[in-house]
């Protein structure tokens, strides 16, 4: 298959170009940004999705059966708003939509939204039941709005990831990663945290059955990305083990609240996030899942172990240090 990436120059598109290609796809990425993977050189058109002209020659030349819409800002930054700070994941996706609707070629469409749309604690009742609780989900309901609207004359499938991890993940591996690696995390006791992280592998796997799948099975429809919601000390416990060799220390919630407010005034004072601060603690003792059963029900279960995933990124950051 003949598949054409937007933003196939971040971490899940280095993961997917990676994969598709060791299969046998013939890949294009198109993006702005060079390709944190130096290998993949050679699959990469630079063209801007803000800029609708700059799109139109790398489909007309690639003519690609499938596209995977991956570009975006998926940071999460409140001083802004869905305008001024995240027009690429609205007026980018409206400009991938209209070059797809006139290409031809093209069969099968997935458009990357995200579990944001909802923010923690509430579960939609259907796929138009949005809550977002960050500008960064305010705009990906505009992306899925969008695409809805945007009557493509090809199969189209939303898709909205959870926390995905794995290697050429440039934060992880700048933050929590090097955080766990040095001893420096400690994790909230008290009850379990619930959330779905999903190991990149299986979601780039999950996306290329979706191109394979039959129309009626996956046209419209929206499907959360990512492995089981469990425990997310479980996750960080595996990462330790396998850079330390041993477990996280586990530290009482009222000490770490009071450590993140600590970190609030030093994160002021050096002008950058500190390790600790209350929108970390925060998010640390957060239950935050999603209902993955349509997923493995249609795209059946993730081939990747919780051990598989942290193995092979572990062996990439050793790789990378």
């Amino acid at each position: 298959m003949k598949i054409l990436l937007t933003g196939a120059s971040g971490f899940i598109g280095t993961n997917a170009v990676e994969h598709f290609t060791a299969n046998g796809d013939v890949v294009c990425n198109v993006d702005a940004q060079p390709p944190l993977n130096p290998a993949h050189a050679a699959f990469w058109k630079k063209a801007d999705i803000l800029d609708a002209a700059s799109l139109v020659a790398p489909f007309a030349e690639f003519a690609p059966d499938a596209v995977i819409h991956l570009a975006a800002r998926t940071d999460c930054d409140e001083n802004t708003t869905v305008e001024a700070g995240y027009r690429l994941n609205t007026d980018g996706t409206r400009n991938v939509l209209a070059v797809i609707k006139a290409t031809q070629s093209v069969r099968r469409a997935i458009i990357t939204s995200s579990q944001f749309v909802c923010g923690p604690g509430y579960q939609p009742q259907h796929d138009e039941d949005f809550h977002p609780a960050t500008i960064y989900g305010q705009s990906k309901v505009i992306a899925e709005q969008l695409t809805r609207a945007a009557a493509l004359p090809c199969v189209w499938t939303l898709v909205r990831p959870t926390n995905i991890w794995g290697p050429w993940h440039e934060r992880y591996r700048r933050e929590f990663w090097r955080v766990v690696a040095k001893g420096w995390y400690v994790h909230p006791g008290g009850a379990p945290v619930v959330r779905c992280y999903g190991y990149v592998g299986n979601v780039v796997r999950q996306m290329r059955k979706i191109l394979d799948l039959a129309p009626e099975v996956v046209n419209g429809q929206v499907f959360y990305l990512g492995d089981p919601p469990g425990d997310i000390a479980l996750w960080v416990n595996a990462f330790s083990r396998a850079l330390r060799g041993k477990n996280v220390r586990v530290v009482p919630r009222p000490i770490l609240a009071t450590a993140g407010i600590i970190g609030d005034v030093i994160s002021r004072i050096i002008r950058r996030p500190f390790y600790i601060n209350s929108s970390r603690f925060r998010s640390m003792t957060s239950d935050y899942p999603v209902s993955m059963d349509k997923t493995f029900g249609v795209l059946g279960d993730p081939p990747a172990s919780l051990e598989q995933g942290v193995a092979e990124t572990v062996a990439w950051l050793r790789q990378n240090r």
